[in-house]
């Protein structure tokens, strides 16, 4: 069985807690990997290589850092598919979609290549007889990055890039449930010339995240999963001193208006409700139809979502794979088989799919709720897999009081050829990013991604420029030359003055 270690002062570390956590291969249901699960004292010994190696990379030139990070964007570029195939065998997406997830997260190595501009600080001349005002930007030390199953190299690559271009060094916890691809993206690092320490990933569970909140050589936590987690995550290591970026869940929805491309809405709602299975932050969950179109528009959906073929991830027929493991499988298929007793119409029932020769898969087919109400499971809870809600709105207010009514703010899209309603929908929707006739409207690296309400506790979004702001604190300097031909200025108690 494959083994999974610490990547701790630029090498493998053996695990030593004794403690394990199997990895399984969600097409199959066979655990093929055991990762080792850290203790405090791993977790400290991670900070403690990341903290020594500070000493130096924190000082370095800027020429040093981006020389590296181009030769690791080339390493990351020639190895996409070796990447995409960790992500197919641990997390279960197929090939195709494991190859955009990596392509995404290029785009923050790339911007992290580019950080010179990002740090060139602000200079005043002369704002007061002889006194100059420059403001900089500095690295805050050792910073922490804690990261889900669903986006295992995408996420991580969000926040170490931008965050060692600032000087920083980094110590990654990614999920425990696919391991591999954090290992070997450092280990790439590696070879690219990233000084030992600078990179550090330590597997474990909430014994190894509570060692990183309150551990008080840890500066800044980053971390992107569920609500509960994310506001347990902002309050502990907000309560220990630490500056927090925690993105949370979310329960993204679609608003599509009668004038709407039905036949363009539909794509986008199957494309963005099932890809990946449903398991994305970004994931359109609840599609809200105004009434006179809503029946077409549901026949439309299921049409389409009849069409999709599912199995594993390394077949190239397949255009969805598994969930991440059986008993999240489980889970969602609650919100299905309970949806009628909660008053909805179950078009579509994905509870009972299976694979050929793949039984003992995480399998779930596509599932579609119509007339769902927002006072039931479905709807409230964020399912996170392939189960697609409609609800119904008479007008185009209805149905902005119904998202803004949501205790999430992640995304949102609206489906509509008026230029108008689409100016009042991106001023008026509660949320953080905004899609017009874009159903996922993930950001590109140079802008900011992160939503409002519950899905985002801390005041910096990830990555763009307030990744940037995040991994760096600001410092303004004054300064005072005297001229050589003027004599000793003399005592002034008075309020320093400008002019």
């Amino acid at each position: 069985m494959k083994t999974v270690n610490h990547w701790i002062g630029g090498k493998t570390v053996e695990g030593a807690s004794g403690n394990w956590g199997p990895v399984t291969d969600p097409a199959t249901g066979a655990v093929t990997t055991q990762v080792a699960l850290a203790s405090t004292e791993e977790v400290d010994a991670a900070v403690s290589a990341a903290k020594e190696a500070y000493a130096t990379w924190g000082t370095s030139s800027l020429a040093q850092r981006t020389s590296i990070l181009f030769r690791y964007r080339a390493l990351l570029d020639a190895h996409r598919d070796d990447i995409a195939a960790l992500i197919t065998a641990e997390h279960g997406k197929v090939h195709s979609d494991a190859l955009g997830e990596v392509a995404r997260g290029l785009e923050i190595v790339e911007l992290a290549c580019g950080i010179t501009t990002q740090l060139k600080g602000e200079l005043s001349t002369q704002v007061s007889n002889r006194v100059d005002v420059s403001a900089i930007r500095q690295s805050l030390g050792v910073v922490a990055g804690i990261t889900p199953f669903n986006f295992p190299a995408m996420v991580p690559m969000w926040m170490f890039p931008l965050a060692i271009a600032c000087g920083n060094t980094f110590v990654l916890k990614p999920s425990e449930k696919d391991p591999s691809p954090a290992n070997f993206l450092a280990e790439l690092a590696a070879e690219a010339g990233l000084p030992d320490g600078v990179l550090n990933v330590v597997h474990g569970d909430k014994v190894a995240v509570d060692a990183l909140l309150t551990h008080p050589d840890v500066a800044a936590v980053s971390f992107v999963g569920s609500t509960p987690i994310a506001r347990y995550i902002h309050a502990t290591a907000s309560a220990n001193g630490k500056r927090v970026q925690a993105l949370g869940g979310a329960k993204n929805h679609m608003l599509v208006l009668p004038d709407a491309d039905l036949d363009a809405a539909a794509d986008a709602a199957v494309s963005a409700a099932y890809g990946s299975a449903g398991e994305r932050c970004m994931a359109i969950s609840a599609v809200v139809a105004i009434s006179s179109i809503a029946d077409e528009l549901v026949d439309k959906i299921r049409e389409r979502a009849e069409k999709i073929k599912i199995g594993p991830g390394n077949d190239p027929v397949s255009e969805m794979g598994p969930l991440i493991t059986k008993a999240h499988r489980d889970k969602v298929a609650t919100y299905v088989t309970g949806a009628a007793a909660q008053g909805a119409e179950v078009v579509l029932d994905g509870t009972g799919y299976t694979v050929d020769g793949f039984e003992d898969g995480h399998w779930i087919g596509l599932s579609l709720l119509d007339k769902v109400s927002t006072d039931s499971d479905a709807y409230r809870d964020e399912i996170f897999g392939p189960v697609l809600c409609v609800l119904r709105a008479d007008t185009y207010e209805e149905g902005l009081a119904l998202i803004n009514a949501s205790p999430y703010g992640n995304g949102t899209a609206i489906f509509t050829r008026d230029g108008g309603a689409a100016r009042r929908f991106q001023l008026e929707v509660e949320a953080g990013m905004v899609g017009v006739n874009v159903p996922i409207p993930v950001p590109v690296g140079y802008h900011s991604f992160g939503g409002w309400k519950d899905s985002l506790f801390g005041d910096h979004h990830i990555y763009g420029n307030d990744g940037v702001h995040f991994y760096t604190r600001g410092k303004v300097v004054t300064t005072r030359w005297p001229d050589p031909s003027e004599g000793h200025i003399g005592v002034d108690l008075g309020f320093p003055r400008n002019h």
